[in-house]
């Protein structure tokens, strides 16, 4: 059997040709004729060339699939990771698969529902008068600014234990555009909190109240849309 280590293991990545090999382990396994892995991803969301060990133990079928393909070589481990983490937090997320992956995509949804249905129900309230929708949006806005809290400690933690902290090209745009959205938010919340008639008498600087809720609209789906590219890829033709 041949030993690879992670940098070798890594070569085999399914791209330009290449086979498609992936670790288990401490195994490594051939999986270039598996249909799921075509191109050396897998479901748009696992890429081929690293140990998935606590990729699978998460995933929704068994270890078995496995055994359908030949073995190749063993990881050699004797290479340390990246970056060390707590022996607390290894054990943690060795014990608890679950809370590698989906923490921050289980709680990430509430601020974006939350968010956007702020400006939404503004808008219903400047068309129609009914001051039910006002209140709504206030409601709205404290839910999105509680959870925004929660899904940014969430996204912290899941970029250091799965990405090792690197400053990929979302993240780096996520980053200042989250801050720049829950300082928005506070402001939002403590204006319409202090002035309960901000929206009932758009005059003046009243005015800018809403637009700042409208700037909610552009700036979700922009951390949404760069989050949602490092769960599911696009594909580079």
């Amino acid at each position: 059997m041949k030993r690879f280590t992670v940098k070798e293991l890594a070569a085999f990545d399914g791209k330009d040709g290449r086979p498609v090999y992936i670790a288990h382990k401490g195994n490594v396994y051939d999986v270039s004729e598996s249909k799921m892995w075509k191109r050396g991803r897998h479901m748009q969301r696992h890429n081929a060339g690293v140990d998935l060990t606590a990729d699978i133990l998460a995933a929704p079928h068994d270890t078995a699939v496995l055994e359908r393909y030949p073995q190749v070589g063993v990881l050699d481990k004797a290479q340390p990771p990246e970056r060390q983490m707590p022996a607390f937090i290894a054990w943690m997320l060795d014990s608890n698969p679950f809370l590698r992956r989906h923490p921050h995509p289980m709680t990430v949804h509430f601020p974006i529902v939350f968010m956007l249905a702020y400006p939404f129900f503004n808008i219903l309230y400047w068309v129609t008068g009914n001051q039910d929708f006002e209140t709504t949006a206030f409601h709205c806005l404290g839910g999105g600014l509680f959870f925004m809290v929660v899904a940014m400690i969430t996204g912290f933690l899941t970029w250091w234990y799965n990405y090792m902290a690197k400053m990929l090209k979302p993240v780096a745009i996520k980053i200042p555009l989250s801050a720049v959205t829950l300082a928005l938010a506070v402001v939002s919340f403590i204006w319409r909190w202090r002035v309960p008639e901000v929206m009932t008498n758009p005059q003046g600087a009243n005015m800018l109240y809403l637009f700042c809720s409208l700037a909610f609209i552009p700036l979700i789906g922009i951390i949404g849309w760069y989050g949602a590219t490092m769960t599911f890829p696009i594909e580079e033709e």
